[in-house]
């Protein structure tokens, strides 16, 4: 309380340097009035709210000072109000400079402590009990297990001036791109004032804490499937009596349920229009759980349209078939579908239209967004790695149901992806946050702990026909010595630590080197109150419109989980 009384009092009683940005947009998008009425609706939402006009009316720019660029900047903004067929690039242009004139950081954690001591193994049992305890009573609370969004205006270090023009250029929707342009407009006054020690306080650790109460509850297939894992983890540990394991089979059925039946979409494959169901992360209607207010606010920001993606649909296979469900869907062969949106050397890479991560070599990835049955698109396209593995795992784990072996076209397209993430671990981009555009690092380890495992579980000719040059031990040296070398040398957040500990586990770690992610659990252990035995970090997020970090209570209580369990069952 303290830190934040004395960063408003220096936010509202700093000297104010420039023009504000409600002394640029005010006489454009305030009130009624012609051109683009989203762009109207969006400034007085999202920017000029009674909740954030006293924290950014003395943050002024002293760069705007100059007539021509206040000029210019006014023109871009008119432009973007105005034409029917706005030029993007020509409206971040001067925007694009402000945006480099204030870089942001990556935290810089300091050096992590010696573990104090070794986390008995009761303790451990008993954290396990609480997470599981913490997901199927919220189940039984709500009707599902919530996952939260929640913005944050100072936007993402990773999305400079070029980037943003890039984003804008490459979005599709109109309303997505004035979000984009209006929200990274907004953070280049926030960057200058001391404003942005309000907006984004620091936190502990690398994934970033998720403040109370900016956050919008939701539900997701994506969640559901990764609470569902974490559930089959907790049921089949030997810790969970019959009636827990029975109350977990139980909630897992329910959101496997979700994931294939409510949430599925047809749309046709790229290539030749076959038909095949998808899975969409934002259920339509009451099903997404929305609140009828943020249901409002969604629309008035632009986000009206969610299309099916390849990494929801990834996940909700993978657990429904870990679950053992017998639905068609898992019998269609995905990897016909998923190959119309890989990228190749000369070939789809038009269709990755927001290529802001394009510090990596793209070629064998698969991109982000599919095209719905009215072939919207409106986030563009991008290509994630992390995603790229969540499409790995699920082939992995359906690699006989659709004979990626013995077809030669399936296991070409499998062998490619699995060349992208072997050129993304010897270059070491996996390590650097900008490859990234949904995940951070670690979440990156963690996964590829997943998919190996996976991999691991297949017959021996079958590891050996996808990945003759074993690129997998490859990958799993390099993610080992992150976790170790960089993850675990500096401080972490019980997020951090559940996402080392997985990625060890996974990757047949010795469970010596497990110490320092266990003490870290074991002491955040109870930090979330009385609601949830943790806190809620960043998940995953969008770069664009600006940063939206995505997590939970729950979603902790999920990875640390699964993590805890996957370490009890390595012998000592």
């Amino acid at each position: 309380m303290q830190y934040f009384a004395r960063a408003a009092f220096r936010t509202l009683t700093a000297t104010k340097e420039g023009p504000s940005v409600y002394d640029l947009c005010d006489p454009l998008l305030r009130g009624q009035g012609g051109g683009d009425p989203h762009l109207r609706k969006f400034y007085q939402t999202a920017i000029a709210n009674p909740v954030l006009r006293p924290l950014l009316s003395r943050a002024g720019l002293p760069q705007l000072r100059d007539e021509a660029r206040f000029s210019a900047l006014r023109n871009a903004m008119m432009a973007a109000r105005d034409e029917a067929a706005p030029d993007w690039p020509a409206i971040g242009a001067p925007l694009s400079p402000l945006l480099d004139a204030y870089p942001q950081q990556h935290p810089k954690r300091r050096p992590a402590s010696t573990p104090s001591r070794a986390v008995p193994p009761a303790e451990i049992d008993r954290i396990i009990r609480a997470c599981a305890q913490h997901l199927t009573g919220s189940f039984a609370k709500n009707g599902f297990i919530p996952g939260y969004a929640a913005f944050n205006l100072i936007g993402d270090p990773d999305l400079g001036g070029r980037e943003f023009v890039t984003a804008l250029q490459g979005l599709n929707a109109r309303t997505y791109k004035n979000s984009t342009l209006l929200f990274n407009l907004v953070r280049v006054f926030i960057a200058a004032s001391p404003a942005s020690a309000i907006i984004n306080p620091p936190w502990s650790g690398l994934a970033e804490q998720m403040w109370s109460p900016v956050q919008i509850r939701h539900r997701s297939a994506y969640y559901d499937a990764f609470f569902a894992e974490a559930l089959m983890d907790f049921a089949g540990s030997g810790i969970a009596t019959p009636a827990e394991a029975e109350s977990a089979r139980r909630v897992t059925g329910h959101l496997i349920d979700f994931c294939l039946q409510t949430s599925r979409e047809q749309v046709h494959a790229l290539d030749d229009g076959q038909p095949f169901d998808v899975v969409t992360a934002l259920a339509p209607g009451s099903h997404a759980r929305l609140s009828k207010f943020f249901t409002n606010i969604r629309q008035s920001l632009g986000f009206g349209i969610y299309v099916p993606d390849c990494d929801t649909t990834a996940c909700s296979v993978s657990a429904a078939t870990q679950f053992g469900s017998q639905d068609e869907i898992l019998d269609q062969p995905l990897p016909d579908f998923y190959a119309g949106y890989q990228i190749g050397q000369g070939s789809n890479r038009e269709m990755l239209t927001v290529p802001i991560n394009d510090n990596i070599d793209f070629d064998g990835g698969l991109v982000t967004w599919i095209d719905n049955a009215a072939g919207e698109r409106p986030f563009g396209n991008d290509l994630d790695p992390t995603l790229n593995l969540d499409v790995l795992e699920a082939c992995f784990r359906n690699c006989d149901r659709w004979q990626i072996v013995e077809t030669p076209a399936r296991l070409d397209w499998l062998k490619r992806i699995v060349h992208f993430q072997r050129r993304l671990a010897v270059t070491g981009a996996f390590a650097n946050p900008r490859s990234h555009i949904y995940y951070l690092p670690e979440l990156y380890c963690a996964y590829f702990g997943r998919c190996y495992a996976a991999l691991r579980a297949l017959p021996l000719a079958a590891q050996q026909a996808i990945d003759p040059d074993d690129s997998f031990e490859l990958i799993r040296g390099l993610v080992l010595a992150y976790v170790r070398d960089d993850l675990m040398a500096a401080e972490m957040n019980a997020f951090d630590a559940a996402l080392a500990l997985l990625a060890l586990a996974k990757l047949n770690a010795e469970p010596a080197s497990f110490a320092p992610a266990l003490d870290c659990i074991a002491r955040g252990f109870g930090e979330g109150g009385r609601h949830a035995p943790f806190k809620a970090y960043e998940w995953n997020k969008m770069k664009t419109p600006t940063r939206i970090l995505v997590g939970g209570p729950e979603v902790t209580s999920a990875f640390v989980l699964s993590a805890l369990v996957h370490a009890r069952l390595k012998p000592t």
